[in-house]
């Protein structure tokens, strides 16, 4: 079992940044591959990037170049860094965590998530 908890996120201008991070619980963070996804208001949760527990990375083509992910695997943590930030931004963040190395983009197939955390970006 993992538990995922987030933290980080706030309302920030245009063109602003925001670091968030996922605290995770269990033994073996290691063994999974950790995501984002974020949901804005009517939309469905889309794929905002992943990190495997060896450092690959997958973005989404909206947030590239802007978003960064890292993970930190001694302390059980993954953090998305969001520079350049947009209105079009503006969502509820997830963390989640899929066993395994592969990276995936799509959201049921991660096994674990967090409650979330609202990003909103003003203009």
């Amino acid at each position: 079992q993992v538990q995922l908890v987030e933290s980080g996120g706030g309302l920030v201008q245009a063109g602003g940044s925001l670091r968030l991070s996922c605290a995770a619980s269990g033994r073996t963070f290691i063994d999974y591959t950790m995501g984002w996804f974020r949901q804005a208001p009517g939309k469905e949760r889309e794929f905002v990037t992943a990190i495997s527990w060896s450092g690959s990375t997958y973005y989404a083509d909206s947030v590239k170049g802007r978003f960064t992910i890292s993970r930190d695997n001694a302390k059980k943590t993954v953090f998305l860094q969001m520079n350049s930030l947009k209105p079009e931004d503006t969502a509820v963040y997830f963390c989640a965590a899929r066993r395994g190395s592969s990276i995936s983009i799509r959201a049921p197939l991660y096994d674990y998530w967090g409650q979330g955390t609202q990003v909103t970006v003003s203009s």
